[in-house]
């Protein structure tokens, strides 16, 4: 890929390795365009793989009146189970009522049932399954840890989760088969231009060589670091996004015992937050679930923001407001930050109310940029932003991505239980051979990868060997979703996954040290902004 990056020159040229970027790509690629693709760090290592992980219409946006919003989300999320269906699944989603306390109560309950009824019409309906209102028992069996004495009853409706991360990556792999070049670890430090001024490339520096990437146009689909990617072209900062932070944290599935995804309202505010089972096991129950999101401003640093102990007691209080029993930060076995990439609007006010809509720049002579939206609409604001690059290129054709299926959907069918095979269908889907076969010529890679979690050594291999797994934090953060499900188990298994795929990288004992030690020390400084301090 450095290769060709080097030596070739390109249609249009992706800055942003998240899923707005892959997916550009992907939508270039496949309308016969020539691709490529730089990504500063690791494939979706911002905002793509620290999201609520679901694909959805989002409910709350009918309450601000986005109704054309939640039309597209769910459109595209029907296409998100047709293409990459081994990555997307159905969730069913209970929204609690309550007798007394909390934002949603009887009172209310109209309301909720008639925005059920919008959903459906604008449309849920279309994954085959409408909502249902529940009685007080049957909303308590989805969650038995509720409080028994206030619960009224609940509206059960459905939409889908997605493994973020790896969906970024399968879009990124499909992007490949098509053609187009994809670099992670290589970022931009200018844009070059030709004798008229029009930006024509970029420089980028990879494995501490800097060299020149040729394309006719380049597209700017970095997300939260958007700005400062214009700020190479446009020479001042144009201060277009308003970055806004949201944090999840994992707890022991038995602290909560859902087996649907839960609304809950937090106490004193406006917001919901999703809790959500997490890793099935064959009995049916799970080993975790996850809790979130936050949605507050942020100006930090854009790369790695804190998970805070205010977060974190934030989503406990909430937490804890809606079950029975106490979860405490004790019980906190995985936190993730990320920040969305919102666009600025005229109107200040809470992020939580600025509009999930996307907005695509289109500078003469310079780059375009795309900014805005969320997951569930990555694959229309891709073609969005490749009809502005074949208007400029006058050539290119319309999007091929509708009905376009990602790496690992063809031939997949669901399978019938939680087993291994189940695990690796759902992450491999049609493709789960490669793994297999790496433990058919070495039996020792079908052990666990971090005791007490599903993924396999064999996948660790796997993604150093054939997804671009560079560091310890590709293999467990992204290929896999371990530290986000377990970090100090992460931490504590760090040696023995270092020594397991250094040989595929060539790495030294020294350079096996020193990556277990970043590895360890980001943990520990993640687990320490997010407890309390000691008194």
């Amino acid at each position: 890929m450095l290769e060709r990056l080097r030596s070739e020159s390109f249609d249009v040229l992706v800055i942003g390795g998240g899923i707005t970027g892959v997916g550009v790509a992907l939508d270039a690629a496949s309308r016969g365009l020539k691709t490529a693709l730089v990504e500063r760090d690791d494939f979706a290592s911002g905002t793509s793989s620290k999201s609520s992980k679901l694909a959805h219409g989002g409910l709350r946006y009918l309450q601000q009146g986005e109704i054309g919003l939640v039309y597209e989300a769910l459109h595209e999320r029907q296409r998100l189970l047709h293409n990459a269906p081994h990555l997307v699944r159905i969730l069913p989603f209970l929204i609690p009522v309550m007798a007394s306390g909390g934002v949603v109560n009887r009172q209310v309950g109209w309301a909720l049932g008639k925005a059920m009824w919008l959903y459906d019409l604008t449309g849920g309906a279309r994954i085959g399954k409408r909502h249902k209102k529940l009685d007080a028992a049957q909303t308590m069996a989805h969650m038995p840890t509720m409080p028994a004495d206030k619960l009224a009853g609940g509206y059960l409706y459905y939409d889908a989760t997605v493994d973020d991360a790896r969906l970024c990556l399968a879009v990124m792999q499909t992007a490949a088969i098509h053609g187009a070049v994809a670099v992670n670890y290589c970022g931009v430090t200018t844009m070059t231009r030709d004798a008229k001024g029009a930006v024509n490339g970029v420089t980028v520096q990879a494995d501490g060589a800097s060299f020149d990437v040729r394309a006719s146009v380049v597209v700017n689909a970095a997300g939260v670091w958007s700005d400062e990617v214009r700020a190479l072209d446009e020479g001042t900062n144009p201060n277009a996004i308003r970055p806004a932070k949201g944090i999840h944290i994992t707890v022991p599935w038995d602290k909560v015992r859902n087996d649907v995804a839960v609304v809950i309202p937090v106490p004193g505010d406006k917001r919901t937050l999703f809790v959500v089972p997490w890793l099935p096991k064959p009995d049916g129950t799970f080993t975790f679930t996850y809790v979130g999101t936050t949605d507050t401003d942020y100006d930090g640093p854009l790369t790695d923001p804190e998970c805070t102990a205010a977060d974190v007691a934030y989503i406990l209080r909430a937490l804890n407001a809606a079950v029975t029993t106490s979860v405490t930060e004790s019980d906190v076995l995985g936190v993730w930050a990320g920040l969305r990439p919102l666009v600025k609007s005229v109107a200040s006010g809470r992020t939580a109310d600025l509009s999930r809509g996307h907005r695509v720049v289109d500078q003469s002579g310079g780059v375009i940029t795309i900014t805005g939206g969320k997951l569930t609409t990555y694959r229309h604001m891709a073609a969005d932003t490749v009809d502005h690059v074949v208007k400029r290129l006058g050539r290119g054709g319309a999007s091929q991505t509708k009905r376009l299926r990602l790496v690992g959907a063809e031939g997949y069918t669901v399978p019938p239980s939680h087993s291994r095979q189940a695990h690796l269908d759902e992450r491999y889907g049609s493709h789960r051979g490669v793994i297999d076969a790496l433990i058919a010529a070495d039996a020792s890679l079908g052990a666990p990868l971090v005791p007490g979690l599903p993924y396999l050594k064999a996948e660790a291999v796997h993604a150093v060997r054939s997804e671009m797994a560079l560091t310890l934090d590709d293999v467990l953060a992204r290929r896999t979703r371990a530290r986000l499900q377990s970090a100090q188990a992460c931490a504590d298994a760090a040696s023995d996954v270092a020594s397991l795929i250094a040989g595929e990288l060539g790495w030294t004992a020294d350079r096996i040290a020193a990556e277990v030690d970043r590895f360890r020390a980001a943990i520990a400084t993640e687990l320490a902004a997010s407890s309390p301090a000691p008194l």
